[in-house]
């Protein structure tokens, strides 16, 4: 897909919903010129865009109880930067459950079909500035937006979906592609080569993300890192991993443009 034009902070509500405000999607693109495009921005989800107030974990442990019979908490799980296959293969250690790909693949369709209703609670949200920021970077010619993130494709969907957020999004790399959050920085660019038709020079790279595992990510690429204090790292131990820009969160989207290099 290619990238376009959207309407800049426009909000909608649609009939029978519950009244939240929903960006519009992108209207249809217009194609790209390549030599303009210089900058590649690769987001995390969780923790950077959006919040799921848990609903992840509660979704994944539901799913556990229907596919095999396991009621158990998972809240000794680590999961934050990791990716879903990689939570998968800690949930089936903890509850001695044999780690195939049929019970993978079983645990992974319960869990999306209890998410979108797990997303459903008073934690769920986006994440102070992203629905004035997100528009404004995408309506942009000069640089494109993609997801760099440890959910799997159709999770990352759902939950983006959810606030009317994830056409902004049109391609990246995720927990199919492996388990191991490091490899996927290679998988998107090279997805971003064969999609845009561009080679971005490594300091126009961004990733963006809030654990030290995101920013670590990135380092493997030789990218830029920008690190946010919105997940369950404070400021002060994301600085510590040494990323390009730290920000409290991106509600002063002046200074996230200064930081990224790009004229407003």
């Amino acid at each position: 897909m290619k990238w376009g034009r959207c309407l800049l902070g426009k909000v909608t509500t649609t009939p029978g919903s519950r009244q939240r405000g929903r960006i519009l999607p992108p209207p249809k693109p217009e194609p790209f010129i390549g030599t303009r495009m210089t900058t590649l921005l690769l987001w995390d989800i969780d923790g950077t865009l959006t919040l799921s107030g848990g609903a992840g974990m509660r979704a994944l442990q539901s799913a556990l109880a229907r596919e095999f019979g396991v009621d158990r908490s998972l809240a000794d799980i680590d999961y934050a930067g990791r990716t879903d296959r990689h939570i998968v293969g800690q949930i089936f250690a903890l509850c001695s459950i044999p780690d195939t790909p049929a019970s993978r693949t079983r645990l992974l369709e319960g869990y999306l079909a209890e998410l979108p209703a797990a997303l459903h609670n008073p934690g769920t949200r986006v994440l102070p500035g992203i629905r004035e920021l997100v528009p404004r970077l995408a309506a942009r010619r000069d640089c494109a937006l993609a997801l760099l993130t440890g959910n799997i494709e159709r999770g990352a969907r759902i939950k983006l979906g959810h606030h009317g957020l994830s056409d902004y999004f049109h391609f990246g790399a995720f927990a199919d592609d492996s388990p191991l959050r490091n490899e996927l920085g290679p998988v998107a660019l090279r997805r971003a080569r064969e999609r845009l038709g561009v080679e971005f020079a490594a300091e126009r790279v961004f990733v963006i993300g809030d654990t030290p595992h995101d920013i670590e990510c990135g380092k493997v690429i030789g990218a830029r890192t920008v690190a946010v204090a919105t997940g369950q790292y404070s400021r002060e131990e994301l600085e510590r991993h040494a990323p390009a820009f730290c920000f409290t969160d991106f509600s002063d989207g002046a200074a996230f443009f200064r930081a990224v290099g790009l004229a407003e």
